[in-house]
């Protein structure tokens, strides 16, 4: 497995532009399976679960074909259904959170989907029970396979219904809507996920023919309609690594511009880090962040200590918590890190902790960091990646460490940040990899 060397201590400067929305293309990708005819998607990252689901399509018969960088076309008329029920395709999605999506095409438009327990990132327990519940509503069967070890999905023909989602998943609305557009009738979905991502998911399956109101809201309605036609569609900025790139320039007190963001689909993600006290500044649909030789975490109205937490969107996205921790470890102040959703997303700390870092872990969703306020650095240390934000905040923390880092299993980092190591030397960080 490759790794980072990472030389800390310099400051960055200079101008980036953020890839594509990996969780947008995601399911993007899956939504080319709704019809025969050509879809083309553009401002698609090149990363590593982006590589995999591609090629979880070409398996399947997708005619694939990338026009330029970033540029991609897709044509599913002829599928290939033994692949789909093969064993074959269980394991190639089971390594891959992001093919869970491919159910809802492929039972909606098919009749049929077989799936294992979803792989992906190693923090915690991740259902997909909102997926299944929903296709169960809309009149799929759902069935465990013992000779073969999977589960299956089966349904002559989906029908439209009222369902209340027991949580605001994203993937689980994604996959919902996505069998619902070609069910009989209507279907409603209340306590929809209604993140950016999966409004633009929305807004393809209309341009693709579909009959979707309420995009945006918790409340979907869904006229199924008899089939889609081909579209065109561009993916969001990554609010990630829009993110991942102000805790960056924070911590290593740089001076960045982020260019075309996307502002007014970063939601409170600029606010958020305003709390940590780090100036982020809109220019346009750019962002720029200055250097700060310090900065300081806020405190409530009332002086108690201050606490930032994952919620479903339009609250803060749990996939910046991570970096939010880092950077608040050379802040002034106290802040409280409450990771709700997942139970094991977390568990890096104990590398920052052997970096110096002053870190409380209080349980397994709870963590209260204390600033240093540049009074001593981090230390570098060898350490190894457990997912894709963790490893992207021990990046940060290692390019603002005394000595040399390094960072294993990066393939991590790689399945969700393109070329982070050529794009941040480039603004004088000293990122080497290696095998």
């Amino acid at each position: 497995m490759p790794s980072f060397i990472i030389e800390g201590g310099r400051r960055l400067k200079g101008t980036i532009c953020p890839q594509g929305a990996k969780n947008e293309v995601l399911q993007i990708l899956c939504a080319v399976l709704l019809t025969s005819d050509e879809v083309k998607v553009s401002n698609v990252p090149d990363i590593l679960d982006v590589r995999n689901l591609i090629g979880i399509l070409i398996k399947l018969g997708v005619k694939v074909k990338q026009i330029a960088p970033g540029e991609w076309s897709f044509q599913a008329g002829e599928i290939d259904l033994d692949y789909a029920a093969s064993m074959d395709f269980v394991t190639g999605c089971a390594g891959l959170r992001g093919s869970v999506m491919l159910l809802g095409p492929l039972l909606t438009r098919f009749g049929r989907a077989v799936v294992s327990k979803p792989g992906g990132d190693k923090i915690g327990r991740r259902r997909i029970d909102t997926h299944i519940r929903g296709f169960e509503a809309l009149g799929a069967t759902f069935s465990f396979n013992e000779s073969r070890g999977y589960y299956e999905l089966t349904a002559d023909r989906l029908k439209g219904t009222f369902m209340l989602l027991d949580e605001a998943s994203v993937t689980g609305t994604a996959n919902i809507v996505m069998a619902a557009v070609l069910a009989d009738g209507v279907t409603t979905i209340y306590n929809a996920a209604c993140e950016p991502y999966v409004q633009q998911l929305c807004r393809l399956l209309v341009r693709m023919g579909a009959k979707i109101t309420g995009i945006g809201s918790n409340l979907l309605t869904i006229h199924g309609v008899g089939e889609l036609h081909g579209a065109s569609h561009s993916a969001l900025p990554d609010m990630i690594e829009v993110g991942s790139f102000i805790g960056m320039a924070a911590m290593t007190s740089s001076e960045l511009t982020i260019k075309n963001v996307s502002f007014d689909n970063l939601g409170i993600i600029p606010d958020s880090f305003s709390k940590l006290g780090i100036k982020v500044e809109q220019r346009g649909d750019d962002l720029y962040i200055p250097s700060q030789e310090h900065y300081q975490i806020d405190s409530f109205i009332d002086g108690s200590i201050m606490t930032i937490a994952d919620a479903p969107w339009p609250g803060l996205t749990p996939d910046l918590l991570s970096v939010m921790l880092v950077t608040a470890i050379q802040a002034r102040g106290c802040v409280l890190i409450h990771q709700k959703m997942f139970e094991s997303r977390l568990f890096f700390v104990d590398n920052l902790i052997d970096m110096g870092a002053q870190v409380i872990l209080c349980d397994p969703h709870r963590v209260v960091v204390i600033g240093h306020d540049r009074n001593f650095p981090l230390q570098a240390r060898r350490m190894s990646s457990p997912d894709i934000r963790a490893g992207i905040a021990l990046l940060i923390a290692a390019m603002s460490a005394q000595g040399t880092s390094r960072i294993d299993n990066i393939g991590q980092i790689d399945r969700g940040y393109q070329n982070i190591d050529i794009r941040l030397n480039a603004l004088g960080a000293h990122i080497e990899r290696v095998d």
